[in-house]
């Protein structure tokens, strides 16, 4: 059923366990998808239902034991879980958290992620009642060390996620066209990730206005598509449980010299920071390299890691001095002011490898694309 063999998952907690064992943890709770995924291979679309919890602990030696809807049995199972407990949810009075806290009763110190994008996934009524039994500390950024450092099977499937946001993107020229709702282009280029082979578009922005854009969050309006605009679409896309993150823009129509000069500084930040990318660097030395070429922005940050979530560590800040490994997968995203009100964004996604960097998505060319 998991998308790679067993022994991926047995490293993963082998790791895991030999981190706590340095940090004198005798287990590890989880309660979100990504976590739970990334130690079992657990992959259902079901965690949408936001009634249910589920949980997984991982010993400081011993297989993983999941404590689950009733639902999930079969499928956990599958997975080669052997430890399951189960309640039939939802059921508002026991919500699993007696079974939780039976699971967690022969473990004497138990931690959970709790520093930067971490979360937590089951009611607090049910966490206050946890830690009145069990007292629960912090994972020691276990949980983020491990998942920061992608595998070479990890990075084979964002790899391949990013090919079909290169085909989806390829294909956006066909129905973006001078008259088109950007509505109707958001509609079409979900269903093109999904022609190209995606399982489905969780995450799709963009943007199109005259001589730039004034935000890349904002839901697409009906407005049509009109020549001097100019049209941004940023997907994250899934394919197996693993995200791509990046964009494109186009001119409709031949583009301004502002517009035109602004991807040309997107680009060059981009390839400044692809070159500054290889072990040793750090987060902060990629957003010096292309705030260099495009100054310091709003938004903050220029890029960020890339993995089972859609945002994940480091995120390439003026205050971040992660240290870049080997395996890393990260997104340069540079943007840069037009004119007060008007910006355009440009990302990629690349791998940190032993002598710098490849790309995984497929760079964009120095002057923007058009489209008549």
């Amino acid at each position: 059923m998991s998308i790679f063999p067993k022994t991926e998952y047995a490293a993963r907690i082998s790791k895991a366990q030999a981190m706590m064992a340095e940090a004198g943890l005798d287990a590890i709770l989880l309660t979100t998808e990504p976590e739970v995924r990334y130690f079992t291979g657990y992959l259902t679309r079901f965690w949408e239902s936001p009634c249910r919890p589920w949980f997984l602990v991982v010993p400081a030696s011993g297989g993983p034991i999941a404590v689950i809807p009733s639902i999930g049995a079969e499928l956990m199972a599958a997975h080669g879980v052997q430890d399951i407990r189960t309640w039939p949810a939802p059921q508002p009075d026991d919500e699993g958290i007696s079974l939780l806290i039976d699971a967690l009763a022969p473990f004497k110190r138990v931690g959970t992620p709790m520093g930067q994008q971490s979360s937590l996934r089951m009611p607090l009524a049910d966490w206050s009642k946890l830690n009145a039994a069990h007292p629960i500390t912090d994972d020691a950024g276990i949980v983020r060390r491990l998942r920061i450092v992608k595998s070479a099977a990890e990075i084979v499937q964002i790899k391949a996620a990013c090919a079909i946001g290169d085909a989806a993107f390829a294909n956006v020229p066909n129905f973006a066209k001078p008259g088109t709702a950007l509505s109707q282009v958001y509609r079409d280029t979900q269903s093109a990730c999904l022609q190209s082979g995606a399982d489905w578009v969780p995450y799709l922005a963009g943007a199109a206005d005259q001589g730039g854009y004034g935000d890349v969050i904002s839901p697409a309006s009906d407005k049509p598509l009109a020549a001097g605009d100019v049209l941004m679409l940023d997907t994250g896309l899934v394919r197996n449980g693993y995200f791509c993150d990046f964009d494109r823009n186009w001119s409709i129509g031949a583009p301004s010299a502002a517009v035109a000069k602004a991807h040309h500084d997107l680009f060059d930040a981009t390839q400044a920071a692809f070159t500054a990318t290889k072990p040793g660097a750090t987060a902060r030395d990629l957003w010096t390299a292309m705030a260099d070429i495009v100054g310091a922005t709003e938004t903050g940050r220029l890029g960020h890691g890339l993995g089972m979530s859609l945002t994940e560590w480091p995120s390439l800040t003026a205050q971040d001095e992660t240290v870049l490994e080997t395996g890393m997968v990260l997104t340069l995203e540079p943007s840069v002011e037009i004119e007060p009100g008007k910006l355009m964004v440009c990302e990629e996604n690349i791998v940190v490898t032993d002598n710098g960097a490849d790309w995984l998505s497929t760079p964009v060319t120095r002057d923007i694309m058009v489209i008549e």
